[in-house]
Formats: C-alpha cells, sequence, structure tokens
C-alpha cells in the first residue's frame, strides 16, 4: 500500500450571501475569525475557473486551531447555484460536522442566531447526543456530543 501524501486537510468552503450573517454565528458556535480578505485578480480566476472573480473570504479556526471553515462571498461572479435547502441525503457538499461539550446549550444559544433543528435530537447508544440544524442562511451544521468517557 502506497504511502499518503497528504499533510493535512486546511479547510472546508462555504459560500455565503453575507460575512457579516454568518461570521456572528460561527463565533457563537466556538470558532474564531483568523482572518478577513479579498480575493481578486487574473490569477484568481484561474485557480477557481471562474475567470474575472472578486471574493471576500473570512477563515474561521477551531478553538484547537486544527481546522478551519473559509466562508466565502462572491461579489463577482454572481451565484449560479442554491442548494442550502437540499436534503442531507442529496450528492455533493452539504454539511459540517463539530462535536461540542453540552448540545443543548450550543443549541439554545444558536436558536437565538436563528438555528433550527432539521429533524430531532437523538441518541445513538450510550456514545452520542446527535443533531442536525440549519443556521444563518440555511448553512447545515451537525452537532455531536460524546456521552460516558470523553
Amino acid at each position: 500500500m502506497t504511502k499518503s501524501k497528504i499533510v493535512r486537510m486546511d479547510n472546508v468552503g462555504i459560500v455565503v450571501e453575507s460575512l457579516d450573517n454568518v461570521i456572528p454565528f460561527f463565533i457563537e458556535l466556538g470558532l474564531k475569525l483568523e482572518g478577513r480578505a479579498t480575493i481578486e485578480g487574473e490569477w484568481a480566476g484561474r485557480v477557481t475557473g471562474l475567470g474575472d472573480q472578486h471574493v471576500e473570504i473570512a477563515m474561521m479556526v477551531t478553538p484547537d486551531g486544527h481546522s478551519r471553515l473559509e466562508l466565502s462571498q462572491f461579489l463577482r461572479p454572481t451565484v449560479i447555484s442554491d442548494h442550502r435547502m437540499a436534503p442531507v441525503n442529496s450528492v455533493g457538499y452539504l454539511r459540517v460536522m463539530f462535536t461540542v461539550e453540552d448540545i443543548d446549550e450550543v443549541v439554545s444559544r444558536l436558536s437565538k442566531h436563528g438555528a433550527e433543528l432539521v429533524g430531532e435530537m437523538v441518541q445513538y447508544e450510550n456514545s452520542y447526543k446527535l443533531c442536525y440544524i440549519r443556521g444563518v442562511e440555511g448553512i447545515l451544521i451537525g452537532l455531536a456530543e460524546q456521552l460516558g468517557n470523553k
């Protein structure tokens, strides 16, 4: 078996309508804003295949510093597809899962930012308490709380 050449996963990208609306939601969840920048120019369009693009990004980092979300607001070209409200069994990237310490408390706090349970909160054996929520702008988030020996 060949050894993988992957060093790490840098981030997961989420395209949003408004960084100003979404950043506070992820801060409430517990991520920190690592930085915000504008990306534009011919080189950027060559990477994405979108040509002339102008994008504002915000990099959010988990408290342990190991995982990041790159939130992108496209100013040019305009967004041409929106699958945020697709059910969880749709093809494509649909959700990000976070492990939290007190899932009930986190859901309560996020509900003040418009988050709603997708189904219901469930417990898997004596291992995990789990739920999916739709947060600000309909972004799908999974939450898991490990039970028992952590």
